[in-house]
């Protein structure tokens, strides 16, 4: 941070002399309050963890194609091993992967830069919250290798399963999946701290609140959204952690107890916790959308307003989750109106999206197409959402692998399509150098195509009623005749894993021998465009910071020759 500033007349603030702070060195990347090293650490160990839960879904579906086979690189699955992979897989992938990469990194490395600051308005805390977050890292893969093996209890952790060892047979590895989760929420509850503030008040002078990026909208909106849901959780998880260790009986239903009581805390979280993730995502697109399509984003602050409404409602909609659980009928009901009302401000969202592409100069480069595909895949995990909404339909889909498609339809295109979408784009800025297009077009039809191969089959296993989190199905005759549909996914699964190597060799061979990065290589209006690339230690020059003089997607104006028309120049 700077060691001085000043309000400006703007309400903005205006940082000064800039001095190199903190360790150098090699312990700079380790020690660092510099915004953009904490988003690499952020990024890296999101992409390691990434790399983890890709490989227990390699094992657990080599275990449902071919069961009782030895999976190569693993050998034999037993079926607390198969539980405990499933279970780490949905808990990686969700909290280690897509916050981490989508929040935490791009929002640390976003933010100051869109805004036009040097810094995050409180760099210790944000060293802190990687230094929480890699220690809750590190807890969820050792309770991986503990005594009884890994929590195998679903990533939701419904009690009585996970409250007892006895019924989980991994007493110590469900404790320490629980202190991991509880960390990471923590970790996340510092970083959303720095992105709130570090938005309101460290903007370049002349920034209005309608002149920063959506995309720094989106992760602040879903920092508070975060923050407003994960309460009840944490409460939640003290309770269950007290379950398991001093033998209180707060979802035991013998001692007094409640276990759907869990399911309410737990669902009060998750469901927002879909638009956390989601918001991030979305923003990543609707940046990459205008700029490669040269156009203005169509309904900026409609898109803005409709993202608080799909926050509010997204508090109201958690209960379709127990819709078999017991819970009455007429409270079902209601929350089934809350879920197809909520499709309403993401169907718009959508309609957003299109109306910017509409008549606009589209380039069809890497970045481009992940954004594409982002909205292609996404609406069909909407629309897959809107039957499992309803009562009816529900009673019959819960818990099948309908489910578990819909699930990965909209999780897919927010963890690992946003991340791809956002990597292409931002790589320039993030570390210099281009990556090379050829390979990342590959790479982009080597994991959209596969995705639905794997996928679509498990909408008809769903329909055909296959249940989550079975074991072996040669012991369901009924179930067994579609081993055929197991086996072709889980092909899939191994082809776009093998792609992903396409991926990691442009990465690194474009870090290492890419073309320099000019500072605007994509000619894209927004701030981080201004500075070098990769940005310097306090991004500008303490005499050079941005002065803001428009919004963020002033493309194609009838009053430039050029097609775009950077934030900080004048009229």
């Amino acid at each position: 941070m700077a060691d001085a500033s000043v309000t400006t007349v703007e309400g903005a603030v205006e940082h000064h002399a800039h001095e190199h702070h903190g360790p150098q060195g090699i312990l700079k990347y380790i020690w660092s309050t510099d915004h953009k090293i904490i988003a690499m650490q952020y990024l890296f160990t999101g992409l390691f963890m990434g790399l983890v839960g890709g490989l227990m879904a390699y094992v657990f579906r080599m275990q449902l194609a071919f069961p009782g086979i030895s999976v190569p690189g693993f050998g034999v699955v037993s079926p607390h091993e198969y539980n405990a992979l499933v279970t780490n897989h949905g808990s990686i992938m969700i909290f280690w992967v897509a916050m981490p990469v989508l929040i935490a990194a791009f929002g640390n490395f976003l933010i100051p830069l869109m805004v036009g600051a040097d810094d995050m308005v409180f760099p210790k805390i944000n060293r802190l919250s990687y230094q929480v977050f890699f220690v809750s890292a590190v807890l969820i893969l050792a309770s991986l290798f503990v005594e009884g093996g890994g929590f195998g209890g679903a990533w939701t952790a419904y009690p009585p399963l996970s409250a007892q060892g006895d019924y989980n047979l991994s007493s110590l590895g469900a404790t320490l999946w629980l202190i991991a989760v509880a960390l990471e929420f923590i970790a996340f509850l510092l970083g959303g701290i720095n992105f709130i503030t570090t938005m309101m008040n460290s903007r370049a002078p002349g920034m209005k609140a309608y002149d920063i990026p959506l995309v720094c909208w989106m992760i602040v909106i879903a920092s508070i959204l975060f923050m407003l849901s994960v309460g009840p959780l944490i409460a939640g998880a003290i309770m269950l952690l007290f379950d398991q260790t001093i033998g209180t009986g707060f979802f035991d239903p013998a001692r007094g107890g409640d276990p759907i009581l869990w399911q309410h805390l737990f669902w009060f979280f998750g469901h927002p916790e879909v638009y956390v993730v989601l918001l991030p995502a979305l923003g990543i697109t609707i940046d990459i959308v205008a700029t490669f399509s040269r156009k203005k984003v169509f309904g900026y602050k409609i898109m803005l307003y409709t993202v608080v409404a799909t926050g509010v409602l997204s508090f109201f909609v958690w209960a379709h989750h127990q819709f078999i659980a017991g819970i009455d009928p007429r409270m079902a009901n209601v929350f089934m109106v809350t879920t197809l009302l909520i499709s309403v401000p993401i169907a718009e969202l959508c309609f957003v999206v299109i109306a910017t592409l509409y008549g606009g100069s589209i380039t069809l480069n890497t970045p481009m197409l992940w954004a594409l595909a982002f909205m292609a895949e996404f609406l069909l995990g909407g629309v897959t959402g809107i039957f499992l909404g309803a009562t009816g339909a529900d009673i019959y889909l819960h818990d099948t692998y309908f489910v578990l498609a819909h699930f990965h339809y909209t999780f897919f295109p927010i963890a690992i399509i946003g991340t791809f979408a956002a990597l292409t784009y931002w790589f320039p800025k993030m570390f210099g150098r281009m990556m090379n297009d050829t390979l990342g077009k590959i790479h982009f039809w080597g994991t959209i195509i596969p995705f639905n191969f794997i996928f679509i089959p498990l909408f008809v296993l769903g329909l055909g009623g296959q249940h989550r989190r079975i074991y072996d199905f040669q012991n369901f005759p009924e179930l067994a005749a579609m081993q055929p549909f197991r086996v072709f996914a889980t092909m899939s699964l191994i082809v776009m894993l093998l792609f992903q190597l396409v991926f990691f060799y442009n990465f690194i061979q474009s870090l290492r021998k890419g073309p320099k990065a000019e500072r605007n290589p994509w000619k894209a209006n927004t701030l981080e465009w201004t500075t070098e690339s990769p940005p310097p230690h306090g991004n500008w020059p303490p005499d050079q910071l941005p002065r803001v003089y428009r919004g963020p997607y002033e493309y194609a104006h009838p009053d430039r020759e050029e097609d775009y028309w950077p934030q900080n120049l004048p009229a």
